[in-house]
């Protein structure tokens, strides 16, 4: 037992070792990775949840930098301010890629783009135009200019705090300024113009950030990249928040749900409008909606449906239409071009409803008007042979039947005669003119 008391420090200091050396690659296989984020579209509340989740994650498993890929017309502030705290607070580094070529940060997406630690461009892109609109249309002056100093001051501390440019801060607020990528860097509003993802990488390589754990320096090369794209859920969740998408679902499920009123027992087309018009709704949620057009797109279809029941030649479907079309301009109120209802979209929309609907009002008024082919309407206007003489009643044969006739003109046996209506079990015929 004494003899093997000089092992135990030795196994003590190999266990040592070897615990420290696991922690020590395990450290180095998270730092070693980069975490790449994409968010593309409207900055809305699932976008935001993505971000802060995601960078949430990077942050605990120790990433040893985390890339967002932006191309956004803007979006909701709250939304970016969520993202912004986290960029701002984050202890590893954050370099926004404003990317592909075309794209752009607009509106909400400077602010994302100044609070990284290191800011990139793509050739073609651009950034600029922060100034705020009013989510629920025009702000009144005084508040305007509240909100716009507001946005001021929170763009130039995120500017200072990344020793950007703080007086082009405040043009893109309040003269919605905007840069190219080249004049971006010229401006020191960004770091640098980079052709793709991989020279973006190597550019920043051997850079030295200031994360809210201290200075890290950046080590890129041959580091792994991990691509964390958004789950099904919230891609989704972020389409469907888009405007023309939401107008389209819920315009989508007013013709499904009109389609199943019509026709009881289908089935199909009822559940898929049901879910159409749940979906559209949970998208108007996050948008601007003016309830003035919300009722006039009810209105337009009530006056559809009224259209199958009530014959008017054509007027309450002209009714729908004009009321469709207004309650679809008036839906979304705000200035923001990226909040509202494409015309494209809402003219395209209209005339596949409105043809929709005159189709099927087509269809029933034809059904309407068909002559009826079975029990005593069937037999109008269907011709047949007296078996007797007509003086003015007697029997003919029509449609293998015998049935009992009158005719006011007479007719002979053996006569060709038409029946005009039916009365009770008595069918009054007129004899049938030969042509000549």
């Amino acid at each position: 037992m004494f003899a093997r008391l000089p092992r135990a420090p030795a196994l003590i200091a190999f266990l040592t070792a070897a615990l420290l050396t696991g922690f020590l690659a395990a450290g180095e296989a998270s730092s070693g990775q980069i975490h790449v984020y994409e968010l593309e579209g409207i900055i809305n509340p699932s976008a935001a949840e993505y971000l802060v989740e995601g960078l949430d994650k990077s942050n605990e498993e120790g990433a040893h930098l985390i890339v967002i890929l932006l191309d956004t017309p803007g979006g909701l502030d709250p939304s970016m301010r969520d993202i912004v705290k986290v960029i701002l607070n984050s202890e590893r580094p954050v370099a926004v890629y404003v990317s592909p070529r075309g794209g752009r940060a607009a509106s909400a997406g400077v602010f994302l783009t100044m609070a990284a630690h290191v800011a990139a461009m793509a050739p073609g892109t651009n950034i600029g135009a922060a100034h705020p609109v009013g989510v629920g249309g025009e702000i009144p002056e005084e508040m305007g200019k509240k909100i716009e100093n507001d946005a001021v001051a929170y763009l130039k501390s995120i500017a200072e705090a990344r020793n950007r440019n703080a007086e082009w801060a405040e043009k893109a607020v309040r003269e919605s300024a905007s840069l190219t990528e080249k004049e971006a860097v010229e401006e020191g509003v960004v770091d640098m113009v980079a052709e793709d993802m991989e020279t973006l990488l190597r550019e920043i390589n051997g850079r030295t950030v200031t994360t809210a754990a201290g200075e890290i320096v950046l080590e890129t090369e041959g580091a792994e990249i991990l691509h964390l794209k958004m789950d099904l859920r919230r891609r989704i969740l972020h389409i469907i928040s888009n405007p023309n998408i939401a107008y389209i679902l819920m315009m989508l499920g007013i013709v499904g749900i009109f389609f199943e009123l019509t026709h009881p027992g289908v089935i199909f087309p009822g559940v898929v409008g049901a879910l159409c018009l749940i979906l559209g709704f949970y998208g108007l949620q996050t948008l601007p909606v003016n309830y003035a057009g919300l009722l006039l797109i009810v209105l337009s279809l009530i006056l559809f449906i009224a259209e199958v029941k009530i014959t008017s030649y054509g007027f309450l479907t002209i009714g729908g239409i004009v009321s469709l079309l207004l309650g679809s301009l008036m839906l979304i109120d705000s200035p923001a071009p990226f909040l509202r209802i494409s015309l494209g979209v809402i003219l395209g929309t209209i005339l596949f409803t409105a043809a929709f609907f005159l189709l099927l009002v087509g269809a029933v008024m034809k059904v309407y008007r068909r002559q009826a082919t079975t029990g005593f309407e069937g037999l109008v206007g269907v011709a047949g042979e007296c078996l007797t003489d007509l003086d003015p009643r007697g029997q003919i044969f029509v449609r293998g039947e015998i049935w009992e006739a009158s005719c006011p003109m007479g007719a002979k046996k053996g006569e060709q005669v038409e029946v005009r209506k039916a009365e009770g079990l008595i069918l009054e015929v007129q004899p049938v003119k030969e042509e000549v």
